[in-house]
């Protein structure tokens, strides 16, 4: 099953924050052995990121270390590198989100790392990629969706730009890591060759505005800021109901003769001004009114199931503990108990596949940090006194 495929596979991740952390715990979540390596003292940053926290422990870091051990490292020292060393030498991916240059400077690049392990897969995750003008400069999601014009084409015309509220970049850039990691070593299957990964939130901000940068191409002009609506097909946003909003989509003429089934104005199929796509997208303003003008006398829960019986596409407008709390979402059984000691109700977003109709069953907390150093250091044959002597040296931790 799912949390199989990866079993005996080991990763040493020195990543922090939300891309890398998200990228290591789906590779947990498919059964990797996942190595969290970590700051003596301090950690991963999103320990700190709080509040919010369950149990004394920032949600943000639960919601993307599930499934990991966590040694703590000093991999400014020499002594803590010469470890990082010798537990990559006997792994099989090594992960980091440091600013290129960085693990190069301290003796553990790519060269540095495949002369103790030719057969290791080595994942780099970085804000702006690895070559060009800007490599060595930090960044963060918005930040990236600033700059790769996401933001640009976010919110309602006339208003301030936005950042889209779910950190699709950090997300997306874990996402295509894994992408990435899981390519290599099926191609190391067939060489018995390592490789190495380059991922970049650039990257990852640019591939998710395709479309728009499609669209910019054709026409030369700038896309501009929809709200909830899209510019190639109408309808196609929120319309009001009496007690909230319902996302209506009609993506071609015969899912648009459904939503106006679905409002009870069938008229509006006919209608010379919304014949076609092309003419609904011009005459958006007056399409927008006439369906609000049935929307609006209707609730919610009246409008989507009068457009679902028509079968036309359509979904309530959620809030947070609306989407967790619906039936729909219950029954996918996404959302795993994933107790903590603190905190023996905690609840997780699963991995969001399935394999033969199961869902990964791996479902171990995230770690306390420098849980897992000892017994990590003495299975790499270091003895408990030596094992104080780095302790007391703050190598270890």
């Amino acid at each position: 099953m799912l949390e199989s495929i990866l079993s005996g596979v080991k990763i040493v991740d020195l990543t922090q924050n939300v891309a890398g952390p998200f990228c290591t715990q789906t590779l947990g979540d498919l059964g990797a052995h996942v190595i969290k390596v970590e700051r003596p003292g301090r950690g991963d940053d999103t320990r700190d990121w709080k509040p919010p926290e369950i149990g004394e422990i920032s949600s943000t870091f639960l919601a993307l270390n599930r499934n990991k051990q966590s040694i703590c490292l000093d991999i400014n020292a020499p002594e803590g590198v010469a470890i990082l060393k010798r537990l990559v030498s006997e792994a099989d991916v090594f992960v980091h989100s440091m600013k290129p240059g960085s693990p190069e400077a301290r003796g553990f690049g790519y060269e540095d790392l495949k002369s103790v392990n030719d057969r290791l897969i080595y994942c780099s995750i970085s804000a702006f990629g690895q070559t060009g003008p800007l490599r060595s400069l930090p960044g963060y999601d918005p930040l990236m969706q600033a700059f790769t014009g996401i933001m640009s084409v976010t919110g309602n015309e006339g208003e301030d730009p936005v950042r889209v509220g779910v950190s699709l970049v950090d997300i997306g850039t874990g996402i295509w890591s894994v992408v990435g990691i899981l390519g290599a070593l099926i191609e190391r299957a067939k060489t018995g060759k390592g490789a190495s990964v380059e991922t970049s939130l650039l990257d990852t901000g640019l591939t998710w505005m395709t479309v728009f940068f499609a669209n910019y191409m054709a026409t030369q002009k700038l896309p501009r800021k929809m709200g909830s609506a899209m510019a190639m097909t109408a309808p196609y946003e929120l319309f009001n109901a009496a007690d909230g909003q319902v996302f209506i989509a009609a993506g071609n003429d015969g899912l648009f003769a459904r939503v106006c089934k679905g409002i009870g104005a069938p008229e509006l199929a006919t209608d010379p001004r919304f014949l076609t796509n092309p003419l609904r997208v011009t005459n958006r303003p007056a399409l927008r009114n006439a369906i609000n003008a049935h929307t609006s006398q209707m609730p919610v829960k009246q409008v989507v199931a009068q457009l679902r019986a028509a079968g036309a596409p359509c979904s309530e407008l959620h809030d947070v503990a609306q989407a967790l709390d619906n039936e729909q979402v219950r029954a996918s059984e996404l959302i795993m108990d994933l107790p903590i000691e603190t905190a023996p109700a905690h609840r997780a977003v699963g991995l969001p596949i399935r394999l033969d109709g199961r869902r990964s069953e791996a479902a171990a907390a995230p770690p306390p940090l420098g849980g897992d150093t000892d017994a990590t250091l003495a299975a790499l044959g270091y003895a408990a006194e030596e094992m104080s002597r780095l302790r007391n040296a703050g190598i270890i931790g």
